[in-house]
């Protein structure tokens, strides 16, 4: 039978706790509550010899405020520590981590700040330290193997490169420098690698291809130059990889020396390849390829028939490039295909209407399964989120800023599924169909800047969600639609179509200046951060994992 005697340096420490915070934890009394070991978030057990000690404290997400006391250095049978996603400040204790007992820390999105102290390398029982989202500083010590989001600077240590027991090496978003120097003959283990948004220079190592159990790669945002080693083609596990703003160049030689690497499903290129034609060969293959995306890269020539070919894909950009020639009638035939950016671009010809045949934006519920290797980050007003699974993003059709000419095709309201249509500034006519109310999940619809005609149907009031309208500078005519989101539209939303008036008025809508178009945004589709799809991690000495903020994926 357990002896639930509570000892009294427990209580302690846990009251000193409570002391160092702006604000109580509501149950935190020992006056109402005497046994501590039923206070939320503390967790007792009976320990021989020892009688009931708390082994956890989980107070994570609880808008706690104040500072981390060093009266925590109490609980000497501690074993789990979670304090991540509060408002909490200061320094850390050196006397936190005096506690021999601790396997997990989690301290991730608070505002403490300072170095490591250096008793942080003695804990001889931790497995799992989430460190990211803080503004600690300081050169990396010899032991601190991963933390997102902070102020470490100088070159990874050589006890963390030479680990071979380490799995995941997460860094994202320091200020780390000099040469990617891991030595994958003796990280045997390594499965995922985050080192984007930080000062490494030099080339891609080869060598990485002897991290045989490698799955994701992210080195985006750094000043690497060259390109990708012929012997990443050894990297049979390897699915997700974003080398984005990276100063690569020799587009093709990639394609080729990546296409050998059968798992791949996830590809980010952004920023990349500058002037260089989008490789047309025949013998390209990405037969997993569900993430594709090669924005902001002013590369030339047209969309290749290689890519036909990727019949599992699920996210296409090509979005901020020079191609150019007609939209190929297969883009509508990738069952899966959620999101489609050509947007920036100079196609020419029809609208391919097999695009309104996509599978899966003709259902409202098409469920995408699986995460993506790395955060990404949509820019501007429309797409300014961040985004962690395709299934996410709002299932869009970018087309905008090319030379489309011919119909809007009245298929396209079989497209149930479909948030977001945008068409503007190209030169399509005729009508605006009236079908296009059967897109009942549409919440933007641009078709700006257009040869337009005809009146607005009076059908688009049926959509209830939509909330971004806007058919200004074509040539329409009529009374605007009344009811239901038409009633929040704005004038500018219908201005430079002299035919057009609201009810209870004549004339026509005012024009304002003609819209100025938009520079490229440099910062679009560039992957900074890094997921964590992979579990609790063990087998070394610290595995510092990455936990990343609700929210979505590209930059």
């Amino acid at each position: 039978m357990k002896n639930f005697t509570t000892n009294p340096n427990d209580l302690k420490a846990l009251t000193g706790f409570s002391n160092c915070l702006e604000k109580a934890i509501p149950d935190w009394n020992s006056s109402i509550s005497p046994d501590h070991c039923t206070w939320s978030g503390v967790t007792c057990d009976a320990l021989p010899g020892l009688g009931t000690r708390v082994v956890h404290l989980e107070l994570g997400s609880r808008k706690l405020s104040g500072k981390i006391c060093e009266s925590l250095a109490g609980l000497d049978q501690l074993r789990v520590l979670n304090l991540s996603q509060n408002f909490l400040g200061g320094f850390l204790p050196d006397k936190l981590f005096h506690l021999q007992n601790l396997e997990h820390l989690l301290i991730n999105g608070n505002d403490l700040s300072g170095s490591l102290p250096e008793s942080i390398f003695q804990l001889q029982n931790l497995s799992v330290l989430y460190l990211q989202d803080n503004k600690l500083s300081g050169p990396l010590s010899k032991e601190v193997f991963s933390a997102e989001s902070n102020r470490f600077i100088g070159q990874m240590p050589s006890t963390l490169v030479n680990s071979p027991s380490l799995e995941m090496l997460i860094m994202n978003n320091n200020s780390l420098s000099g040469s990617i120097n891991l030595n994958c003959s003796a990280m045997k283990n390594l499965i995922s690698i985050g080192l984007a948004s930080n000062q490494f220079k030099g080339p891609i190592p080869g060598s990485l291809s002897n991290c045989q159990r490698l799955e994701t790669i992210n080195f985006a945002r750094n000043h690497l130059n060259g390109g990708v080693p012929v012997n990443f083609k050894n990297l049979q596990s390897l699915t997700q990889l974003s080398l984005s703003n990276s100063s690569l160049h020799n587009l093709s030689a990639t394609l080729e020396i990546l296409s050998q690497c059968r798992n791949l499903s996830t590809l980010v290129l952004t920023l990349n390849f500058r002037n260089e034609e989008m490789p047309q060969g025949q013998n390209l293959e990405f037969s997993n390829l569900k993430v594709f995306v090669l924005a902001n890269s002013q590369i030339k020539g047209s969309i290749p028939k290689w890519l036909s070919r990727c019949k599992m894909l699920q996210l296409l950009d090509l979005s901020w490039n020079h191609l150019s020639g007609n939209i190929p009638s297969w883009i509508g035939n990738f069952d899966n295909l959620y999101y489609l950016d050509l947007s920036n671009n100079s196609f020419t010809g029809n609208i391919p209407k097999s695009l309104t045949n996509v599978l899966s934006l003709q259902h409202r519920n098409f469920s995408l399964e699986g995460t993506l290797g790395f955060p990404f980050y949509t820019a501007g007003s429309v797409r300014g989120k961040k985004y962690k699974k395709v299934s996410s993003f709002r299932p869009s059709l970018f087309l905008s800023y090319n030379k489309l000419q011919g119909p809007i095709w009245p298929g396209f309201g079989n497209l149930k599924g479909l948030h977001v249509l945008d068409l503007k500034q190209n030169s399509l006519s005729g009508p605006i169909p009236h079908k296009l109310s059967g897109m009942t999940m549409l919440e933007i619809l641009d078709l700006s800047h257009n040869k337009l005609s005809g009146e607005i149907p009076q059908s688009l009031v049926g959509l209830s969600f939509l909330s971004i309208f806007d058919v200004s500078y074509n040539q329409l005519h009529g009374k605007i639609p009344t009811g239901g989101q038409f009633d929040t539209f704005p004038y500018a939303s219908f201005e430079g179509n002299n035919g057009l008036y609201r009810y209870g008025t004549s004339g026509s809508v005012p024009s304002l200046p003609a819209e100025i178009p938009a520079e490229p945004d440099h910062q679009k589709l560039e992957i900074i951060g890094f997921p964590f799809g992979f579990g609790a991690v063990a087998g070394f000495l610290v595995t510092v994992a990455m936990c990343f903020t609700s929210g979505w994926i590209f930059s």
